[in-house]
C-alpha cells in the first residue's frame, strides 16, 4: 500500500498529532512507572486511543520490578505476541495479565 500524497502542510500536522501522542503515551507510562495508575486502570479505560495504541509489553516494562526480560516472558507465558497493543488484547488475554499482575 503506498503512502498517501500529503502536502507540506498536511504533513505538518500529521507530525505534530504523533508527536503530541507520544507524550502522552510516555506521559502514562511514566504514572505507571510512578504507582499514579494501575494496569487495570489502564484496561477499564474505554476508546481512548492513546491507551489504545500502547504496546502491551511497553506497560508492563513501566510497572516497578519488571524489565525487557521479565515482561517478555510473562507474555510469553500467557500466550500474548510482543506486537500486541493494548486494543487488540482480547477479553480473557486481559483478565490473564490483570490476575497475574494484580
Amino acid at each position: 500500500m503506498a503512502l498517501p500524497q500529503l502536502t507540506e502542510e498536511e504533513r505538518k500536522i500529521a507530525l505534530e498529532k504523533a508527536k503530541i501522542a507520544r507524550a502522552l503515551r510516555a506521559e502514562l507510562r511514566a504514572q505507571i512507572k510512578q504507582g499514579e495508575k494501575t494496569i487495570a486502570d489502564i484496561f477499564a479505560t474505554k476508546d481512548d486511543p492513546v491507551i489504545d495504541k500502547i504496546k502491551v509489553i511497553n506497560l508492563i516494562e513501566s510497572l516497578p520490578g519488571y524489565g525487557k526480560a521479565k515482561a517478555a516472558k510473562l507474555l510469553e507465558e500467557l500466550g500474548i505476541s510482543e506486537t500486541r497493543r493494548v486494543k487488540g488484547l482480547g477479553s480473557k488475554q486481559r483478565a490473564a495479565l490483570l490476575e497475574r499482575l494484580g
